[in-house]
């Protein structure tokens, strides 16, 4: 990977993870380590143009059929494909047709832009992910055979001790928080073949445990808001992505679209939101 590399262009493709949540913004939108890396790779080559076509909820088959396309006719420079998690987190799950359905996808994907990112997604410690971690581990063989048949870089999260603290995840426990973001978009940066501008797989201080009540009074904020809606979306068939589009598609049209930094330069914390629609 070429040091310092300059890329003009950027789309990201996936699931909640890549549209940002749970990195919300004072106005209610999310930024997400996709907006930030964007930020970033804006700063350093003027007319920058970035797409993230990422829908919350989406399982791959969706990834595939509904943003692969899109994205490839973009063009971009550096395409992320980040999606499969949400398949194999569920109850019944079809590994082998998951990795197919992904391997679809960057089929699609790899030939339209000049790098390819896959990513072994990062797990938050605990039960769940026991679990659910042989499923995990297939998948991101799987990724790592796809990656090396598309000449793909992979930053492999999942293997990064501290992204599975409690404490870089928010309070669903589904999705990072803002600090667990910001360290993603530094291994992405890294991985696309930049300086380090920090270490992202820094250890947290030691953990003070919460007391009894503190704890008990988490987990049913956390029954309450989050699992209860989660297992009643599942038993009605709905989705947290239902009736929404990427942040820069637009339905009417029915294709995605470029943003770019207002003249004057780059935003550098990240928020994309005031980024203007790019003319094709």
């Amino acid at each position: 990977m070429q040091m310092n590399a300059t890329y003009t262009s950027f789309v990201a493709v996936g699931d909640s993870f890549t549209e940002g949540m749970s990195d919300g913004l004072p106005d209610g939108s999310y930024r997400g380590w996709a907006d930030l890396l964007a930020a970033r790779l804006a700063a350093r080559s003027p007319g920058f143009r970035y797409a993230n076509l990422a829908v919350r909820g989406k399982l791959i088959g969706q990834i595939a059929d509904e943003q692969s396309a899109a994205a490839a006719e973009l063009g971009a420079d550096v395409v992320t494909l980040v999606g499969g998690l949400n398949d194999v987190l569920r109850p019944k799950c079809d590994v082998d047709e998951v990795c197919a359905r992904l391997a679809e996808a960057a089929d699609r994907l790899a030939p339209s832009c000049k790098q390819l990112v896959l990513m072994r997604s990062p797990g938050r410690r605990g039960p769940v992910l026991e679990r659910f971690r042989p499923r995990m581990e297939q998948l991101f063989s799987f990724v790592d055979a796809l990656a090396e048949r598309h000449e793909a870089v992979v930053v492999d999260l999942f293997g990064a001790e501290v992204l599975g603290d409690a404490r870089l995840w928010a309070d669903d426990r589904l999705h990072l928080n803002a600090e667990g973001h910001r360290r993603v978009a530094e291994a992405v940066w890294q991985a696309l073949g930049h300086e380090p501008e920090a270490d992202w797989r820094a250890t947290l201080p030691p953990a003070v445990r919460p007391g009894w009540a503190a704890r008990r009074a988490s987990d049913a904020r956390f029954t309450r808001e989050h699992l209860v809606p989660w297992i009643g979306r599942r038993l009605t068939g709905r989705s947290s992505g239902d009736g929404r589009t990427g942040a820069h598609f637009s339905a009417d049209e029915g294709r995605a679209f470029w943003v770019t930094p207002p003249a004057g330069g780059a935003a550098t914390t990240g928020d994309v939101t005031g980024w203007l629609r790019a003319q094709p």
